[in-house]
């Protein structure tokens, strides 16, 4: 008798154990939603490597233990809130945004959904968190200063080019942080003593005007807002065209043909944007996660620009380069 009850238990937990397993393997995985504004699926290859590698540095697996709901604006606002709606509607538990109109759509969207910010100018100037040390409410994430970084650019402009006199700044009617870039600009074209030429566009059909303004204006260089990444190509062209040194914020920019970028790698920053998803995932309240600055920049110059353009780039600032283009 106890061996007929014994046979019955081990059957029985044969014919259950395949059952958890499989149970355990219905369970729903955590996801999250990621905004960009620029760029279509295609054309983001790097950056969703990048953001796929620090969640898989933390355990985390697309398709296993994780699900993405990808979404690409391709630089339209009123895509970028289209997705966002939808972003909430399939409540995800967050949602990762790179640039400021995807972060205002999202904000506009939710302010109960955890937001991270993965790629924004400035997030104190946009308005997104009260402070880097305290965010409040549901915002966080990493603020790239990018405005800031213009001056810097005006700087390496002026090594390449010592006698600069005028420089142009390409800004966008998208994008509301374009403000934060033309004043920090202007600011530094002062105390470099260079003139700022400010020219603002809503897209690819107003560059040729803009670039023949530059051309009246006597600009001497070229700085393009990062919203512009969906038409690198074409600015480059016309920057070629007009011999117009340009200078830009990731290098992106600098491998399609401008003559320099400046700015935070921005694969680091994606990855970094994986620790604050794990953090709200596990629990953690954006208003109590700080928000990050860069922690690393790169130099890039275009070596095959700057000999078209008939340039010499002086040995200090090649030196200083983080990858030079040939």
């Amino acid at each position: 008798m106890k061996r007929v009850f014994v046979l019955v238990v081990l059957v029985t937990a044969f014919l259950a154990g395949p059952r958890v397993a499989d149970a355990q393997s219905l369970m729903p995985v955590p996801r999250i939603g990621v905004l960009r504004f620029a760029g279509g699926s295609g054309e983001n290859a790097e950056f969703m490597g990048s953001i796929r590698q620090g969640l898989r540095e933390l355990g985390y697996v697309e398709g296993k233990n994780i699900a993405i709901e990808w979404r690409f604006a391709e630089g339209r606002r009123d895509r970028a809130a289209t997705f966002a709606g939808e972003l909430v509607r399939l409540r995800v538990a967050l949602i990762v945004t790179s640039g400021t109109p995807a972060a205002e759509a999202a904000r506009s969207a939710t302010r109960s959904i955890p937001i991270v910010l993965a790629s924004v100018a400035d997030a104190v100037g946009a308005g997104f968190v009260a402070s880097l040390a305290h965010p409040g409410g549901n915002i966080t994430g990493l603020s790239l200063n990018f405005p800031e970084t213009a001056g810097k650019q005006l700087e390496w402009l002026r090594q390449m080019l010592p006698g600069i006199a005028r420089a142009a700044f390409l800004a966008s009617t998208r994008d509301p942080a374009a403000r934060l870039f033309v004043d920090e600009t202007r600011r530094a074209g002062e105390q470099l003593g260079i003139r700022i030429q400010v020219l603002t566009v809503g897209g690819a059909e107003d560059f040729d005007g803009a670039f023949e303004a530059m051309r009246r204006e006597h600009a001497g260089a070229l700085i393009i807002q990062p919203i512009f990444i969906d038409q690198i190509q074409r600015l480059a062209e016309l920057a070629m065209r007009h011999r117009l040194p340009t200078a830009s914020f990731t290098r992106e920019f600098a491998e399609a043909g401008t003559l320099m970028a400046y700015g935070p790698d921005q694969r680091e920053l994606w990855r970094r944007a994986a620790i604050y998803v794990d953090k709200i995932l596990k629990g953690a309240k954006p208003r109590d996660l700080p928000v990050a600055e860069p922690t690393k920049y790169e130099l890039v110059i275009n070596l095959k620009t700057a000999k078209a353009l008939g340039l010499t780039i002086p040995q200090s600032v090649l030196g200083r380069a983080d990858h030079v283009i040939q």
